[in-house]
Protein backbone atom coordinates (compact mmCIF):
# COMPACT_ATOMS: atom_id res chain seq x y z
CA UNK A 1 0.00 0.00 0.00
CA UNK A 2 1.25 3.78 -0.55
CA UNK A 3 2.84 5.24 2.33
CA UNK A 4 2.32 8.75 0.77
CA UNK A 5 -1.19 8.73 0.62
CA UNK A 6 -2.26 7.60 3.93
CA UNK A 7 0.15 9.84 5.01
CA UNK A 8 -1.40 12.42 4.25
CA UNK A 9 -4.86 11.38 5.07
CA UNK A 10 -3.65 10.80 8.51
CA UNK A 11 -2.09 14.26 8.48
CA UNK A 12 -5.27 15.97 7.34
CA UNK A 13 -6.71 14.28 10.33
CA UNK A 14 -3.99 15.48 12.81
CA UNK A 15 -4.23 18.97 11.34
CA UNK A 16 -8.15 19.01 11.75
CA UNK A 17 -8.77 17.35 15.02
CA UNK A 18 -5.82 20.12 16.47
CA UNK A 19 -7.76 23.33 15.04
CA UNK A 20 -11.25 21.83 15.99
CA UNK A 21 -9.48 21.75 20.18
CA UNK A 22 -8.46 25.85 20.39
CA UNK A 23 -6.98 24.41 23.77
CA UNK A 24 -4.73 22.65 21.87
CA UNK A 25 -4.11 25.60 19.60
CA UNK A 26 -4.48 28.61 21.57
CA UNK A 27 -2.18 28.12 24.38
CA UNK A 28 0.62 27.06 22.85
CA UNK A 29 0.75 30.45 20.48
CA UNK A 30 -0.75 32.68 23.24
CA UNK A 31 1.02 31.68 26.20
CA UNK A 32 4.70 31.72 25.54
CA UNK A 33 4.03 35.48 24.18
CA UNK A 34 2.48 36.39 27.04
CA UNK A 35 5.35 34.96 29.06
CA UNK A 36 7.64 36.87 27.04
CA UNK A 37 5.66 40.18 27.83
CA UNK A 38 5.99 39.84 31.70
CA UNK A 39 9.70 38.38 31.27
CA UNK A 40 10.67 41.65 29.59
CA UNK A 41 8.72 43.99 31.68
CA UNK A 42 10.29 42.88 34.55
CA UNK A 43 14.10 41.63 33.62
CA UNK A 44 14.67 44.75 31.03
CA UNK A 45 17.38 45.61 33.67
CA UNK A 46 19.17 42.72 32.81
CA UNK A 47 20.82 44.37 29.97
CA UNK A 48 22.49 46.56 32.07
CA UNK A 49 24.40 43.95 33.31
CA UNK A 50 27.97 44.01 31.93
CA UNK A 51 28.54 41.29 28.74
CA UNK A 52 24.78 41.04 28.11
CA UNK A 53 24.54 40.03 24.37
CA UNK A 54 21.57 42.31 23.73
CA UNK A 55 20.69 46.03 24.00
CA UNK A 56 17.26 44.86 24.61
CA UNK A 57 15.50 41.96 26.69
CA UNK A 58 12.93 41.37 24.46
CA UNK A 59 15.66 40.44 21.23
CA UNK A 60 17.26 38.09 24.18
CA UNK A 61 13.83 36.52 25.55
CA UNK A 62 11.98 35.59 21.66
CA UNK A 63 14.11 32.69 21.32
CA UNK A 64 11.70 31.15 24.13
CA UNK A 65 8.21 30.84 22.65
CA UNK A 66 10.18 28.92 20.27
CA UNK A 67 10.90 26.12 22.85
CA UNK A 68 8.60 26.14 24.75
CA UNK A 69 5.53 25.94 21.80
CA UNK A 70 8.01 22.89 20.92
CA UNK A 71 6.60 21.71 24.81
CA UNK A 72 2.68 21.81 23.87
CA UNK A 73 3.45 19.99 20.62
CA UNK A 74 4.89 17.68 22.35
CA UNK A 75 1.79 17.27 24.91
CA UNK A 76 -0.37 17.91 22.01
CA UNK A 77 0.92 15.04 19.97
CA UNK A 78 1.05 12.90 23.04
CA UNK A 79 -2.26 13.15 24.24
CA UNK A 80 -3.50 13.05 20.65
CA UNK A 81 -2.04 9.45 20.14
CA UNK A 82 -3.19 8.67 23.45
CA UNK A 83 -6.45 9.34 22.62
CA UNK A 84 -6.21 7.34 20.23
CA UNK A 85 -5.34 4.18 22.20
CA UNK A 86 -8.24 4.67 24.50
CA UNK A 87 -11.13 5.07 21.87
CA UNK A 88 -9.55 2.10 19.97
CA UNK A 89 -8.68 3.88 17.03
CA UNK A 90 -5.22 1.73 16.82
CA UNK A 91 -7.08 -1.37 17.12
CA UNK A 92 -9.52 -0.81 14.30
CA UNK A 93 -6.73 0.19 11.82
CA UNK A 94 -4.35 -2.88 12.96
CA UNK A 95 -6.63 -3.94 10.50
CA UNK A 96 -6.29 -2.11 7.64
CA UNK A 97 -3.75 -2.47 5.31
CA UNK A 98 -1.88 0.22 6.46
CA UNK A 99 1.71 0.87 7.17
CA UNK A 100 2.70 2.12 10.74
CA UNK A 101 4.90 4.21 8.74
CA UNK A 102 1.98 6.29 7.34
CA UNK A 103 0.42 6.50 10.53
CA UNK A 104 3.23 7.85 12.39
CA UNK A 105 4.38 10.19 9.64
CA UNK A 106 1.17 11.62 9.24
CA UNK A 107 0.66 12.39 13.27
CA UNK A 108 4.00 14.18 12.93
CA UNK A 109 3.52 16.07 9.80
CA UNK A 110 0.27 17.65 11.71
CA UNK A 111 2.18 18.66 14.86
CA UNK A 112 4.50 19.98 12.66
CA UNK A 113 2.23 22.14 10.54
CA UNK A 114 0.94 23.82 13.29
CA UNK A 115 4.21 24.71 14.90
CA UNK A 116 4.94 25.99 11.52
CA UNK A 117 1.94 28.37 11.72
CA UNK A 118 3.35 28.97 15.69
CA UNK A 119 6.74 29.85 14.84
CA UNK A 120 5.54 32.72 11.92
CA UNK A 121 3.11 33.87 14.81
CA UNK A 122 6.24 34.66 17.08
CA UNK A 123 8.48 36.09 14.82
CA UNK A 124 5.67 38.34 13.50
CA UNK A 125 4.84 39.37 17.49
CA UNK A 126 8.23 40.07 17.87
CA UNK A 127 8.35 42.44 14.99
CA UNK A 128 5.75 44.39 15.46
CA UNK A 129 6.83 44.95 18.90
CA UNK A 130 10.01 45.95 17.82
CA UNK A 131 12.86 42.83 17.57
CA UNK A 132 15.91 43.81 16.02
CA UNK A 133 16.90 40.90 13.74
CA UNK A 134 19.97 40.99 13.05
CA UNK A 135 20.60 38.04 10.61
CA UNK A 136 18.35 40.03 8.23
CA UNK A 137 15.90 38.60 5.92
CA UNK A 138 17.95 35.31 5.02
CA UNK A 139 17.78 34.26 8.77
CA UNK A 140 13.49 34.24 8.59
CA UNK A 141 13.59 30.85 6.97
CA UNK A 142 16.26 29.59 8.83
CA UNK A 143 14.98 30.45 12.44
CA UNK A 144 11.42 29.03 11.13
CA UNK A 145 13.05 26.04 9.76
CA UNK A 146 14.89 25.31 13.51
CA UNK A 147 12.00 26.01 15.34
CA UNK A 148 9.77 23.32 13.40
CA UNK A 149 12.93 20.96 13.72
CA UNK A 150 12.93 21.58 17.53
CA UNK A 151 8.67 21.04 17.83
CA UNK A 152 9.74 17.39 15.38
CA UNK A 153 12.01 16.71 18.37
CA UNK A 154 9.74 17.33 21.12
CA UNK A 155 6.77 16.20 18.91
CA UNK A 156 8.58 12.44 18.45
CA UNK A 157 8.90 12.36 22.60
CA UNK A 158 5.51 13.07 23.31
CA UNK A 159 4.53 10.49 20.75
CA UNK A 160 6.68 7.84 22.31
CA UNK A 161 4.92 8.61 25.81
CA UNK A 162 1.78 8.53 24.62
CA UNK A 163 1.86 5.26 22.39
CA UNK A 164 3.65 3.56 25.94
CA UNK A 165 1.63 4.84 28.22
CA UNK A 166 -1.92 5.04 26.56
CA UNK A 167 -2.81 7.30 28.28
CA UNK A 168 -3.90 10.94 27.59
CA UNK A 169 -3.41 11.84 32.24
CA UNK A 170 -0.03 10.40 32.02
CA UNK A 171 1.59 12.09 29.23
CA UNK A 172 0.04 15.07 30.99
CA UNK A 173 1.96 14.06 34.22
CA UNK A 174 5.23 14.41 32.04
CA UNK A 175 4.91 17.55 31.16
CA UNK A 176 6.00 19.70 34.20
CA UNK A 177 9.13 17.42 33.79
CA UNK A 178 9.77 18.53 30.48
CA UNK A 179 9.06 22.43 31.54
CA UNK A 180 11.91 22.11 33.84
CA UNK A 181 14.57 21.30 31.71
CA UNK A 182 13.14 24.58 30.01
CA UNK A 183 13.56 26.67 33.22
CA UNK A 184 17.03 24.74 34.04
CA UNK A 185 19.09 26.44 30.40
CA UNK A 186 19.91 29.58 29.22
CA UNK A 187 16.37 30.55 29.08
CA UNK A 188 16.80 33.67 31.20
CA UNK A 189 20.25 34.65 31.30
CA UNK A 190 23.22 33.80 28.89
CA UNK A 191 25.39 31.18 30.66
CA UNK A 192 28.21 33.26 31.42
CA UNK A 193 26.46 35.28 33.40
CA UNK A 194 24.50 32.74 36.19
CA UNK A 195 26.17 32.95 39.04
CA UNK A 196 25.00 29.80 40.47
CA UNK A 197 27.80 26.89 39.63
CA UNK A 198 25.03 24.50 40.07
CA UNK A 199 22.79 26.15 37.96
CA UNK A 200 25.29 26.86 35.28
CA UNK A 201 26.92 23.67 35.21
CA UNK A 202 22.79 22.17 34.68
CA UNK A 203 22.38 24.62 32.13
CA UNK A 204 25.74 23.49 30.08
CA UNK A 205 24.61 20.00 30.02
CA UNK A 206 21.20 20.62 29.62
CA UNK A 207 20.34 20.37 25.73
CA UNK A 208 17.75 22.82 26.06
CA UNK A 209 20.12 25.94 26.44
CA UNK A 210 21.54 25.02 23.29
CA UNK A 211 18.44 24.42 21.30
CA UNK A 212 17.67 28.33 22.92
CA UNK A 213 21.01 29.82 22.34
CA UNK A 214 20.52 28.55 18.36
CA UNK A 215 17.27 30.79 18.32
CA UNK A 216 18.73 33.49 20.10
CA UNK A 217 21.82 33.74 17.65
CA UNK A 218 20.07 34.80 14.43
CA UNK A 219 18.24 37.34 16.41
CA UNK A 220 21.19 39.01 18.51
CA UNK A 221 24.22 37.94 16.43
CA UNK A 222 23.17 37.52 12.90
CA UNK A 223 24.96 34.13 11.76
CA UNK A 224 26.87 32.13 14.55
CA UNK A 225 28.09 28.94 13.03
CA UNK A 226 28.74 27.19 16.10
CA UNK A 227 25.46 27.97 18.00
CA UNK A 228 23.82 27.15 14.40
CA UNK A 229 25.61 24.14 14.26
CA UNK A 230 24.79 23.43 18.22
CA UNK A 231 21.13 23.89 17.68
CA UNK A 232 20.53 21.96 14.37
CA UNK A 233 22.39 19.31 15.53
CA UNK A 234 20.84 18.88 19.63
CA UNK A 235 17.47 19.24 17.67
CA UNK A 236 18.05 16.53 14.57
CA UNK A 237 19.66 14.53 17.02
CA UNK A 238 16.78 14.15 19.38
CA UNK A 239 14.42 14.18 16.43
CA UNK A 240 15.82 11.22 15.35
CA UNK A 241 16.37 9.32 18.76
CA UNK A 242 12.49 10.10 19.39
CA UNK A 243 10.92 9.68 16.04
CA UNK A 244 12.82 5.77 15.78
CA UNK A 245 11.30 5.07 19.75
CA UNK A 246 7.87 6.73 18.53
CA UNK A 247 8.11 3.85 15.89
CA UNK A 248 9.06 1.11 18.34
CA UNK A 249 6.71 2.36 20.46
CA UNK A 250 3.91 2.16 18.03
CA UNK A 251 5.16 -1.71 16.74
CA UNK A 252 4.95 -2.70 20.60
CA UNK A 253 1.58 -1.18 20.66
CA UNK A 254 0.05 -2.57 17.67
CA UNK A 255 1.09 -5.83 18.58
CA UNK A 256 -0.41 -5.67 22.11
CA UNK A 257 -3.43 -4.99 20.66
Amino acid sequence: MNTLGPAGQMARRSILQTLRQPAMVIPPIVFPLVLVAINVGGLDAATNLPGFPADSYLDFAIAVPFVQGSLFAALNAGTALARDVETGFLKRLALTPMRRTALLMGHLTGMILVAFGSACVYLAAGFAAGMDFKSGAGGVPVIIALGVLIALAFAGIGSFLGLRAGSGEAVQGFFPLLFVLLFLSSINLPRPLIEQDWFRTIATYNPVSYLVEGIRSLVITGWDREALALGFGIAAAIAALSVTAAAHALRTRLVRT
